[in-house]
């Protein structure tokens, strides 16, 4: 089984690598991490190249930052014994991510979600939601769990 896992650096993002780390997979599998450094806005568009290339340069070495942590988080796993391979895209994260997946013949991708409602998914988007909508093989959406305080005390 090939897993496609796309992290962002968040704890949603986190949530995937755990979901994929703590599961038996069958021997013969393999894990891809990509990590999508967004395309820059319009507005950052029209700086001066000099600006343009670093933060560019900034986003692609945050984005490896990322996957190297969650390398490392599989390599602390069972998963240590399966192969591991990785990519950092600069584009947009809905696209990148599907497009990887069919590129790499995935069988299986994992994605965080940050939850948003309301306002919040009209504005801000939902990269899952579209992942699982226009990709070609299975998705998992992986959330994490939310603390009722009531439940706590």
């Amino acid at each position: 089984m090939k897993i496609l896992i796309a992290v962002d650096g968040s704890e949603c993002g986190d949530v995937a690598v755990e979901e994929v780390a703590r599961r038996p997979w069958p021997a013969d599998s393999a894990v891809r991490i990509i990590s999508v450094a967004e395309t820059l806005p319009l507005e950052v568009l029209s700086l001066p190249p000099r600006y343009r290339e670093d933060i560019e340069r900034a986003a692609r070495h945050r984005a490896e930052t990322i996957v190297e942590r969650a390398i490392a988080r599989l390599r602390e796993s069972d998963l240590r014994i399966l192969p591991i391979s990785s990519t950092v895209v600069v584009d947009s994260p809905r696209d990148a991510i599907v497009e990887e997946a069919e590129r790499w013949g995935a069988d299986l991708i994992v994605v965080g979600s940050h939850g948003y409602r309301g306002p919040e998914r009209a504005l801000l988007g939902s990269v899952s939601q579209a992942v699982a909508t226009q990709a070609k093989c299975s998705v998992e959406i992986a959330r994490r769990r939310h603390v009722d305080y009531d439940e706590e005390r």
